[in-house]
């Protein structure tokens, strides 16, 4: 194998690896498979099983915890087998287990609606962060931040921001309603499978298939060696904590406000699914941006202040904006994407996280980044699991609002101890030595 640098090129110097750009890519247009149904649903299961709010509030909590699981093993296996085929093996299960669901819906058995839909959980973690463990062990230290940036511009390009696109198209032009719905969810299967085949192709990377954890350890060391680290540090637990709770109000507001927005307040789906779009576009543009005043300004600060404190303004801005202008009216619902757009700009502050848990410890990266991407997929379990506690609780939707807020000032408190030396020497030399790339 070549040992020789290769050229830096003008995506590496605004933070994207040359060698991994198609995965890039393959990240977007597979998220944006996965995202399409992610602002219709629970209504959709309501309309077609039904089913109360509690009880799809429920499925949808069992289809998180799937993914909080997922999230740990995309680490573990591809410290083990390589991040490629943990991709290939996440596309798989989404694939399989999406049929079974669309079928599940058809016959209207509730058992098997959310049997199938555990199981689906299952997939786009270890895809896509398989692929984000792939860039932690490729980009440099000093870049990491950027990096990670990007990685969640194609991420939440895809989810919900493009997917919700997809979904304004592809419903009315199958009929609306349910019918439209589940041709959508049938579309975004396609695109499923598009994104991985130009991740496969695409990328020719070296440490694609092989195996990233040492040597000496067993199969059981490196499956656990993220629960072992989170016992052994107090700072990698609270940087768990504090990604976990990053985006769970992100996923709890998917399933409160489509009733909300779309039926209470009388501006229906079309223009819910807009104000997604527009709500995580701004995410889109400031991802990359944030990555590097975080790599600039300092990780913690920026995730402190941007991340936290401006998460919870903007929360509170798009739930009581909507409830305050006037139901139904056409300069009330952009008032009210502007604010939701508070919230999408400042989410974007939490994403130097994804370069502080791995320099908080730099002999076990490969642990470290399982953490941080159970902590990624467990958001949405936190996310809908607050919903369906403060729902039966009898708080109402305010109630879920506010609990968000007060997980955010946990997460507040809990960023102060995650100081990182960002000026430390180059930690992955070791695992990453610069090759010449293959195609």
């Amino acid at each position: 194998m070549s040992t020789t640098t290769p050229r830096e090129t003008f995506l590496d110097r605004i933070g994207i690896p040359h060698s991994l750009r198609w995965g890039f890519l393959g990240v977007l247009v597979f998220m944006t498979g996965n995202g399409t149904e992610s602002n219709f649903i629970s209504p959709h299961i309501e309309a077609v099983l039904g089913s109360p709010e509690a009880t799809v509030a429920t499925i949808i909590t069992g289809y998180s915890l799937a993914v909080l699981v997922a999230s740990y093993l995309s680490g573990a296996l591809a410290d083990l087998w390589g991040p490629r085929r943990v991709m290939t093996l996440g596309v798989a299960v989404w694939v399989v287990f999406e049929v079974l669901f669309l079928l599940s819906l058809q016959i209207g058995s509730l058992p098997l609606v959310a049997a199938t839909y555990f199981l689906r959980g299952f997939g786009y973690p270890l895809f896509a962060f398989a692929f984000l463990v792939w860039i932690n062990v490729v980009t440099p230290y000093s870049r990491n931040g950027v990096a990670v940036g990007w990685f969640y511009v194609m991420f939440t390009g895809g989810l919900p921001t493009l997917g919700s696109l997809f979904a304004l198209g592809m419903i009315p032009a199958f009929g609306g309603s349910t019918g439209g719905e589940t041709a959508a969810m049938v579309g975004s299967t396609a695109l499923v499978v598009a994104g991985y085949l130009i991740a496969r192709f695409g990328v020719h990377e070296p440490h694609a298939t092989q195996r990233l954890a040492p040597a000496g350890e067993t199969t059981g060391q490196v499956l656990t060696a993220g629960l072992r680290l989170t016992a052994a540090n107090p700072k990698i637990l609270m940087g768990f904590l504090v990604r976990l709770i990053n985006t769970a109000p992100q996923y709890g507001m998917f399933i409160i406000l489509p009733t909300v927005i779309a039926v209470d307040l009388g501006w229906g789906q079309s223009r819910w699914l807009t104000m997604t779009v527009f709500v995580y576009a701004t995410n889109i543009l400031v991802n990359a941006v944030f990555g590097a005043v975080g790599d600039r300004w300092g990780w913690r600060r920026t995730v402190q202040w941007f991340g936290v404190f401006g998460s919870a303004v903007g929360l509170l801005l798009w739930w009581y904006v909507p409830q305050l202008v006037p139901a139904g009216s056409t300069w009330g619902f952009w008032v009210s994407v502007a604010a939701g757009c508070v919230f999408g700009c400042l989410l974007a502050g939490f994403v130097p996280m994804g370069a502080i848990m791995p320099a908080l410890a730099p002999d076990h990266q490969g642990a470290a980044m399982a953490m941080y991407t159970t902590a990624a997929g467990g958001a949405a379990f936190l996310g809908s699991g607050v919903v369906a506690l403060m729902l039966a609780l009898g708080t109402g939707n305010v109630g879920v609002v506010w609990a968000f807020v007060a997980l955010y000032a946990a997460a507040f408190v809990m960023v102060s101890f995650l100081n990182v030396p960002q000026d430390a020497p180059e930690p992955r030399a070791a695992v990453a030595t610069p090759v010449k790339e293959t195609s």
